[in-house]
């Protein structure tokens, strides 16, 4: 794989972030044009709702799909983090820190992550301002 760095760590997957998910906008799209046009028709109108129906809850499927992933994938980062800071330091980590903040700490290597913890809960880092404030990046390959 190629090397992740703050500027190429984000992961996109082509055939869903840009086929699928264009295939479910372009299609509630067509749907809402064909309901607004059944409008009167009395014949047209009852199946133009329901594939309008069914286009909105794949369209929430998928977003939600996504979500409720990345909410998982969020605990098992605080969990991890916070085990990799108790092995270092014997402590949990700052209870100020957020999960945004703690998912930017993953990236940094053993030797800057206790530092950089501390100085994110003192200052309030966002998690862009953690990720560029790491010289030594570690990878994570694993998020979707």
């Amino acid at each position: 794989m190629a090397e992740q760095s703050y500027a190429k760590h984000a992961k996109f997957v082509p055939l869903y972030h840009y086929v699928t998910l264009g295939l479910i906008v372009l299609s509630l799209i067509g749907s809402l044009v064909n309901l607004y046009h059944s409008i009167g028709d009395h014949e047209r109108i009852y199946s133009a709702s329901l594939i309008t129906a069914i286009c909105f809850a794949l369209f929430l499927t998928a977003f939600f799909a996504r979500i409720f992933a990345l909410g998982a994938q969020d605990r098992v980062i605080r969990a991890e983090e916070n085990m990799r800071h108790y092995i270092l330091t014997g402590k949990m980590l700052d209870p100020r820190l957020t999960v945004k903040q703690i998912i930017g700490l993953r990236f940094a290597s053993d030797g800057e992550f206790v530092e950089l913890a501390r100085k994110a809960a003192e200052q309030g880092m966002s998690m862009g301002d953690i990720k560029k404030s790491i010289r030594n990046w570690r990878a994570d390959y694993d998020r979707l």
